[in-house]
């Protein structure tokens, strides 16, 4: 018997990047497709999953060219992302080309002489046809000294991380981010489960070992929220922090995040007490690694398979952002890393969030899921006025069946979120799902309070469901901006508007977005102002003064109202022993 020839790598798609040129941020791809279509089809992603919003990554794709047979062959552009090649099926096919990285988020990529960071969809050509089948990525080290990070699995690589990555399919390819350059990095055990913490940019004064400790009880108590005592569904998980001057944000994916927070917000060596901001960031670790469940797997049915080209529409974000939202600071009070009264306070911030938004009375819940592709990622001085946050208003709309459940006594959100995924099989699942679960564990339907909640624009039972629990609302006056119904932001002894609310005394005296508020006109004398608060210095018992605003260089009078009767909440915990079943510490 002749002997059997050797293997080959268990792929047929290879890309190569390399950080060409950090100076002039350019990572060079070399994309190889052994066994290419007639007329082979590429295409790069128009948006990236967990960011609504189409932001058109073939702007930075530049240099592309086509070779065959070591001869260069026509490609055609059919479309802003899409691309055929004139090549035969009969030999492997190699592209190359350079993508422009200059982004420092999470949703794209960067490189420069110090970092690099890119997601798949900004810079990995999709092959039409051929998504399905096993792709490579090969990382190039730039320079000594560097290190790379990414939740693939590693086929050929060094202890450095750079080398040769193996993916099942498209769809894990660009679902791993991919970190490089100078980090510092630790390891620790979830739930059996290796994870990794990976942070870039700290400064010496990072407490590091506080960070890694804490960031695993997110991640233990998350798991047994989930599971109980079994393992997670990932068999590693992958944190990549990018610690910046100022910044905030995350970016959920199957086995990892991508995250970026300010350095002031980071734990500091010695430092004995938490910082508001370092509750921040926990809360957004605590909101990724929930998304491993609650919209990686557990996912919209509209969702279940990705289309890269256009927007994939949904009515379910505030079920998956929304609910995952009120998560993330809830399980920080259970895994202990906050006190009763800070949770309180956090929830507090939400509440008067969604309260100050005129938008809530416009658009439902379900709506603004849809609407995210052209509203709440393109924000303007309208958007509180005709939007909601399914964010926030969905985090209070999970509030309200946690507490309904618990008060009613037959189950909590809890167990109908571990039955949903149960229910759908760690799969896509439908508004529909929800509701049979929610009857089959609450004991009756909840169709009425979705339909008002969630489809209407009524206002959430708040005040009676969290007095159950022992936290009682108070109301008490606004402060001056939410009074006026304004944001403004204030430099250099300069008061512009941001916004101007629906219904407010600022509309109804005619100030607009962008006005620049000079003055005051006060009993026939006229003051300038520097801040937003000397407006009181000045009026002083008056409930009626003249703003003086330049609009287009156009100095203008307008007859302003002080409403007196704007107030605001404050929650307050009162029966500490009566919220405990809701906000215990998870054993």
């Amino acid at each position: 018997m002749s002997p059997r020839p050797p293997a080959g790598p268990p792929w047929r798609l290879h890309y190569r990047v390399e950080a060409a040129d950090l100076h002039a941020h350019l990572f060079h791809v070399t994309l190889t497709i052994e066994q290419p279509a007639a007329e082979q089809r590429l295409s790069l992603p128009v948006w990236i999953p967990g960011s609504y919003l189409v932001r058109e990554f073939a702007k930075n794709l530049q240099r592309l060219v086509a070779r065959q047979d070591g001869r260069t062959v026509p490609l055609q552009q059919l479309d802003k992302c899409t691309w055929q090649v004139g090549c035969m099926a009969s030999s492997p096919l190699v592209l190359t080309y350079e993508v422009y990285a200059f982004d420092n988020s999470v949703r794209t990529a960067w490189l420069d002489a110090n970092r690099g960071f890119f997601n798949g969809t900004s810079l990995c050509l999709r092959v039409h046809g051929q998504e399905a089948d096993p792709h490579a990525l090969e990382l190039v080290s730039p320079r000594p000294g560097w290190e790379a990070a990414t939740g693939l699995s590693p086929w050929r690589a060094g202890k450095r991380g750079f080398g040769i990555y193996l993916a099942q399919d498209y769809d894990e390819l660009v679902d791993c981010p991919v970190e490089m350059g100078t980090f510092w990095s630790t390891e620790f055990r979830a739930g059996g489960v290796p994870h990794r913490l990976v942070v870039t940019g700290a400064t010496e004064s990072l407490d590091a070992d506080r960070l890694a400790a804490d960031v695993q009880k997110v991640c233990e108590t998350e798991i047994r929220f989930w599971h109980d005592r079994k393992r997670p569904p990932h068999k590693t998980y992958l944190f990549l922090l990018n610690v910046v001057d100022d910044g905030y944000g995350g970016l959920e994916h199957r086995n990892s995040t991508a995250l970026i927070a300010a350095r002031r917000d980071l734990p500091r060596l010695g430092e004995a007490r938490a910082a508001d901001g370092y509750v921040t960031l926990l809360g957004l670790v605590s909101h990724e690694y929930f998304h491993t469940w609650n919209v990686k797997q557990l996912r919209p049915v509209e969702l279940a398979h990705y289309d890269y080209a256009h927007e994939n529409y949904t009515p379910l974000l505030w079920f998956f952002e929304g609910f995952t939202s009120y998560y993330d600071d809830l399980l920080l009070r259970r895994a202990g890393l906050i006190d009763e009264a800070t949770y309180v306070r956090l929830l507090n911030k939400t509440i008067n969030q969604v309260l100050q938004t005129p938008g809530r009375e416009v658009q439902s819940l379900a709506q603004a899921s849809w609407d995210a592709w052209i509203k709440y990622y393109r924000q303007d001085e309208n958007t509180p006025n005709a939007t909601v946050s399914y964010y926030a208003k969905g985090s209070l709309v999970a509030l309200c069946l946690d507490l309904t459940l618990r008060a009613e006594g037959h189950t909590t959100l809890d167990e109908v979120m571990r039955a949903l995924w149960v229910r759908c099989k760690a799969g896509p699942m439908a508004e529909a799902d929800l509701l049979a679960v929610l009857r089959e564990l609450g004991g009756r339907s909840f169709a009425r309070e979705l339909a008002a909640w969630v489809h209407g624009t009524r206002e959430l039972p708040l005040a009676d469901l969290l007095q159950k629990q022992g936290v009682f609302a108070l109301e008490e006056p606004a402060q001056l901006q939410q009074r006026l119904g304004v944001r403004t932001e204030e430099s250099g002894g300069t008061v512009r508007l941001k916004t101007v609310l629906r219904g407010g005394a600022a509309e109804s005296a005619g100030l607009a977005a962008n006005d620049e508020w000079l003055g005051v006109e006060v009993a026939g004398t006229a003051w300038r102002m520097a801040k937003l608060d000397d407006l009181l210095l000045y009026a002083g018992t008056h409930r009626r003064v003249i703003a003086l605003v330049a609009r287009d260089r156009r100095i203008l009078r307008l007859e302003l109202h002080l409403p007196a009767a704007v107030t605001t909440w404050r929650l307050v915990l009162r029966d500490a022993a009566q919220a405990q079943p809701w906000l215990a510490l998870q054993a």
